[in-house]
Parts: C-alpha cells; structure tokens; sequence
C-alpha cells in the first residue's frame, strides 16, 4: 500500500457514506477545480438538533501527500468504532466507546481529506514537488507560472502589500503577488475553487466551532494568530482597525493582534491536549505555539490569507457568527514532504490520535432536548442580535471586556466542574 490517489480517496468517502448510512452523509461540494474536478466531504454524526460541528481539512498543498491519508483514517476509525460499539486505541494512546460515543453523537464532525485534487494528481504523477492548484489565469501561458496557493487566498489580511510592513516579506513565509512564487495569493481572497469549497461548508454548518488544517511538515500544533504577535490588552489592536495597516507582521514593535486572555488560554489548552494525545501514541513530541511562532521554522512566520486564521476571524468581522477556534497541524518531525509508507502509517496513527482528541474536547459535556436547541437558536438570532447591537456585544466591543473579566474570574473555577461532570456521564478520558 501506498499514499491514496486522487480517485482513491474519493472513492474512500463514498465507500464510507455507503457503508455506515445512518452515521455519516457524503457531501457533494459545489466548486468545481479548475481541471474539471468535483470534490467532496463526509460528515459524521448522528441526530436532529443543530449541534456544534468541528470542520477537519487537509490536502491544500499539493505535495503534502500523507494529509488526505490521515483524514481518511481518521474517518474510517471514527465510523467503525462508534458502529461496533467499541473505543480506539493508537498505541499508548487510547479512547473508551463512551468517548467515541461522545463525539458522534454530540457534534458533528465534517472531514474533507483532500481540497486541492488538481494539484496532488500532478504532484503525484508529474512533479512531486507541486504546492499550488493548477489554475492557469495568471500564468499568461507559462507554465513555471501555473496555479495560486490556496492557503494563501483566504479573506484574512489577503492585500498583505497593504496591511503588512514591508519587512514582513523578508522571510518568504508572507504571500506573494507573483504568479511564478509558490505563495501566490490569487486575484482575489477566494477566487479559487479549492477555498470557496471551504467556505461553503462554514455556511452549510454553521455551528462549526472547532477547524483544523492538517499540514506536513515539522511536528507542530498551531493556533491563531498568524499574522503577528499575540496580545490581550488592547482590543483596538486588531487586523480590523486600518489605522495599523503598513505596521503588522514584525515581532517587538508597536502592532501585536488582540485575542482576549479566555480565548488564548482555550486555544492553547486544546493544542496541548492534542500533543499530548499524539504524545502518548509513541513518544512523538509535537511542539504546541502560535502560529506566528512556527517552532519548526525557527523564527517568526508571518501569514496572510491562511485558513485557520479566516476561520477565527469570521466571529471578529461579524460577531453574529460562530466564534471558531482553529488550528494547523504540521505532521511529520523528520521533515520531509515524502516518508517512506512504513513511516506514514505511525504518523497516520500518531495525528489521528490528536484529532480524535480534538474532536473529543469539542463535545458539549452535556445535551439538551432537541426543543430547547432550536429555542436557543432562535432566541439568539430573533431577538439578542436584534435588540443588542454588535457595536456593544461585538469582540471590540464595551460588554466583551466584561464578559472577559468575569471569564477570566469564572473560568478557572468553573472548568474543573464540567471536567468532572463529563467524566461523570461518560465523556471523561481514560
């Protein structure tokens, strides 16, 4: 055995959706590649009520072969256990049936392997070391100047040459205007199939709460931000305000992105949970940091356009949505884009070890009737983003300082308790 195509992975979620009907749904993604390719998703779950969802995707860049394998493992375990009745082992890691009941039947879990088809066929089959989509439109008919990187065409900071200090492009890590650069960004944030497919699932399920884009290579769990520092004391200090525009993307100096202190500690306690996870399967030791940080890269890595921090800015550009933490892995220590299969397999096992965890930390520890769901729902939309403006609640916002000062209070009090009532009804960790 070796690394799935592109038609074997397909073909890998429609035998999934077929063979466990009642758990799982094969969702057709409406963009089209630009070779002609129509991909597709899996969501796992059971039940009606609207439930949080996590979104897991990988296979952005090209030449990252082992990402879409992972994904597929990931979901054929998922499916096999909860159906059998049975939990999951991944060596020294290990997960009860109840855990893995816990997360089919609270969340919805929505995996889609492999975003950019077109470049993996021609990684695999032409030039092994591809990383963009194969769109022509800039290319101006050479070929050295095909394709744009996907994760560089989100709508996060896309017009980097504006929002970013010109010393930010040093490092090569930013984005690029240049069809020719293994970082082009694309006409425009999502002009691109491959990441409008992305959002659509966000606006299919609009409950996800949890993202991770699965990486290769250097061993790291990332979290936002990506395009600078992180901060927690000056709300106005953000990607949203212009008047910092020209200034983002150096360490030590005046711009630092906001992230209130509650949020920070969530995202880097489910990155830790995650290593720790991944840990336990064989002794790998995937660094937990900022993206801004890339551990393995050694020094700052500024990003624009990228799909994990889109994913968390959605809630800061329109705090009616889903506030979504969100995560890279970058699989793979012994960094190198191609490891032999007998590798990839203790990889495989090593990153769905994390990914089940993931999904685990974000199942609600209790549920309720499907009544008082869609009650909340609406009351909600219907009447609290009515009568209150963002302008108070929104994370910029008068009444969010507040609410991350009682947070700040409650939360270490308040987290232990749902811990232990999680255990209690059988969603605690072995």
């Amino acid at each position: 055995m070796s690394f799935l195509n592109v038609v074997e992975i397909e073909s890998a979620l429609a035998g999934l959706a077929a063979a466990y009907p009642g758990i799982s749904q094969l969702i057709t993604l409406p963009h089209f590649t630009f070779e002609g390719r129509q991909s597709h998703a899996l969501r796992i779950g059971v039940g009606a009520c609207p439930r949080p969802a996590v979104l897991i995707i990988s296979g952005a860049h090209a030449r990252e072969w082992g990402g879409p394998d992972i994904c597929v493992n990931f979901a054929a375990d998922l499916l096999e256990a909860y159906s059998t009745g049975m939990g999951l082992a991944y060596g020294g890691t290990a997960y009860t049936a109840a855990e893995i009941k816990k997360i089919v039947e609270r969340l919805d879990v929505i995996v889609f392997p492999d975003i950019n088809p077109d470049g993996r066929n021609y990684s695999q089959n032409t030039y092994s070391m591809w990383r963009k989509n194969r769109n022509p439109a800039s290319s101006g008919g050479d070929a050295g100047k095909i394709g744009v990187d996907p994760n560089r065409n989100y709508d996060f900071l896309w017009d980097f040459n504006t929002t970013f200090a010109p010393g930010a492009q040093a490092g090569g890590t930013l984005a690029s205007a240049d069809p020719a650069s293994d970082i082009f960004h694309g006409t425009a944030p999502f002009s691109e199939p491959e990441t409008k497919n992305v959002r659509w699932l966000y606006g299919q399920f609009p409950r996800i709460c949890r993202f991770v884009d699965v990486h290769s290579y250097g061993g790291d769990i990332l979290y936002s931000w990506g395009d600078d520092s992180n901060q927690s004391g000056t709300p106005g200090t953000n990607f949203t305000n212009p008047a910092w525009n020209g200034k983002r993307g150096l360490p030590g100096d005046a711009y630092a992105e906001y992230i209130n202190a509650c949020d920070l500690s969530k995202a880097s306690g489910a990155a830790g949970a995650m290593s720790a996870a991944i840990a336990g399967v064989r002794g790998e030791t995937y660094a937990s940091a900022q993206s801004f940080f890339l551990p393995s890269w050694g020094s700052p890595y500024p990003t624009s356009g990228a799909s994990d921090d889109w994913s968390f800015s959605r809630y800061f550009t329109d705090p009616t949505k889903q506030k979504v933490f969100a995560y890279t892995v970058e699989f793979n220590r012994v960094k190198t884009f191609f490891p032999s299969w007998a590798e990839m397999q203790k990889i495989i096992l090593d990153v769905d070890a994390g990914l089940v965890r993931f999904c685990l930390d974000a199942a609600p520890a209790f549920t309720f009737f499907n009544w008082w769901c869609l009650l909340k729902k609406w009351a909600n939309e219907a009447i609290w983003h009515r009568v209150f403006p963002p302008e108070l609640w929104g994370p910029y916002g008068p009444w969010e300082r507040i609410r991350n000062v009682a947070e700040s209070v409650l939360f270490p009090i308040v987290a232990p308790i749902l811990r232990r009532f999680g255990r209690s009804t059988g969603g605690g960790r072995r």
